[in-house]
């Protein structure tokens, strides 16, 4: 199947809207490269507690010196002494819509905020670089005493409960991705559910990546008490420049007794963004955790998702969906760590290669002793668009209790010209049939992600699709 020159993207869409950098000036833009001296400028700039600030500079010594592990692609391209690790677009975040400056409103009227929060969403909070610059929260979910602050806001607010499970999951020295994050980190979210509350609306965060060689390093904690729900979004885009860009951050959630947690990710990186985060949950007795994940763009995505199935009975649930074309590697995954009875756990991978793009499956089941009745289940499937895309599955499983069931599946194929034929002969063009087939083999991930966004998904894979076909 021949490569044909890719068509002119129409503007009026997400992917074009978002593709140039939005022109303002900052307020402070640190030089690049990384040192004791910025972490320690960083922690106060936000007026941290000591121990935080100790935490920093333990992390900063532990990214020096930990190495990617050997597996990893390669990261030859992504120089981090020429990255600029925090931007401040503004002095702090607004609570009003109408005090954000117009320049930054332009980009998030571009992806529809301001619309999706009136109708859809029960709070949202909007990142710009390195500081969020908006939120707001529904007032009735905030006289149930939900909360739902900044990082930084959390730290200062409710420093005791931040403390008590700050980089509890994933500290410091698990990766060196991780570690990074620690030293750096600015804005993201921190959210508590109270006990028996259930949000039924989601809670949203858009990131943006506005600046050319820069890093983006939010930490995300999010703690749902027993029995209460909450779904959360978050988005993610960067315009395209010609330098690599950073994208490193940590997401800890801790889902108790009985509680429901969804995260939810709906990414559109361009590829100039190295997007190397670490996200991982704890779910307690009867707890259900359910990661859904769509990935587009970026020129290499390292992510696997994880579940601590802590709890008798706690469910863990991982929907991945994979785009990867010319130049980019999607280095996608789960991990299910099974240390209770009668756990159950599921990983359903979709992924699309396409003009020489790779996409990979790495994925861990482990099953420990005494997880009686646990049960686990992977299915993997890979779509390629042409005989010079690429798929890889790297499974890594470890049942060590007797008294359980796990079950693996995996596919790989390609479209092929009998398929374009036959529905050619019912009238489509070639184009229309390969997207046809591409949208069946993904719909069932799709149709789990919330209307508004599936259809937004819908639309960047069909421009990603346009030329596909010669």
């Amino acid at each position: 199947m021949e490569k044909r020159k890719r068509k002119k993207r129409t503007s009026g869409n997400l992917a074009t809207a978002l593709a140039r950098a939005d022109q303002f000036a900052y307020n402070y833009q640190s030089p690049p490269g990384l040192d004791t001296q910025l972490v320690d400028e960083i922690s106060g700039a936000k007026n941290e507690p000591p121990w935080m600030r100790q935490l920093r500079q333990k992390a900063l010594k532990i990214f020096q010196k930990q190495k990617m592990p050997p597996w990893a692609p390669s990261l030859q391209d992504l120089n981090f002494q020429n990255l600029r690790y925090y931007l401040r677009p503004l002095p702090q975040a607004s609570l009003s819509w109408d005090e954000v400056p117009p320049a930054l409103k332009r980009t998030f009227e571009k992806i529809g905020l301001p619309r999706a929060e009136q109708e859809i969403l029960a709070g949202v909070k909007a990142q710009f670089d390195s500081e969020v610059i908006y939120g707001s929260l529904r007032q009735e979910l905030a006289q149930q005493g939900v909360i739902f602050l900044s990082m930084e806001e959390g730290l200062q607010q409710y420093p005791e409960l931040v403390q008590q499970y700050f980089a509890r999951l994933v500290p410091p020295a698990d990766n060196k991705m991780a570690a990074l994050n620690t030293a750096v980190w600015s804005g993201g979210s921190f959210i508590y559910v109270p006990p028996g509350v259930k949000v039924k609306r989601p809670l949203q965060v858009y990131f943006r990546i506005n600046s050319e060689s820069a890093g983006q390093f939010e930490r995300t904690l999010i703690i749902v008490d027993r029995e209460a729900e909450l779904h959360y979004i978050e988005g993610c885009s960067a315009p395209l420049f010609s330098r690599a860009s950073l994208h490193a951050a940590v997401v800890e959630i801790f889902v108790h007794k009985g509680a429901k947690m969804q995260y939810t990710t709906i990414q559109n990186w361009y590829k100039n963004v190295f997007n190397l985060v670490t996200k991982r949950a704890r779910v307690e007795e009867g707890a259900v955790m359910r990661w859904l994940d769509g990935n587009l763009g970026s020129r290499l995505t390292m992510k696997y998702p994880c579940c601590l199935l802590a709890g008798a009975g706690a469910r863990g649930e991982t929907l991945s969906l994979s785009w990867a074309g010319e130049g980019q590697h999607q280095d996608l995954g789960a991990k299910m760590i099974h240390l209770a009875p009668q756990t159950r756990s599921r990983i359903i991978s979709k992924s699309v290669s396409k003009e020489g793009g790779r996409c990979s499956y790495r994925g861990l089941i482990q099953i420990n002793p005494g997880a009686h009745q646990a049960r686990a289940k992977v299915v993997c499937d890979a779509l390629l668009l042409d005989s010079f895309s690429r798929s890889d599955t790297y499974p890594v499983n470890r049942i060590n209790e007797s008294d359980s069931i796990f079950e693996h599946e995996a596919t790989v194929s390609q479209v092929g010209a009998e398929q374009i034929h036959y529905l050619q002969s019912r009238g489509l063009t070639a184009e229309e049939a390969e997207s046809l087939l591409v949208s069946g083999f993904l719909e069932p991930i799709i149709k789990e992600i919330p209307l508004e966004y599936a259809v937004e998904l819908n639309r960047l894979i069909e421009l990603e699709m346009e030329g596909s076909v010669g």
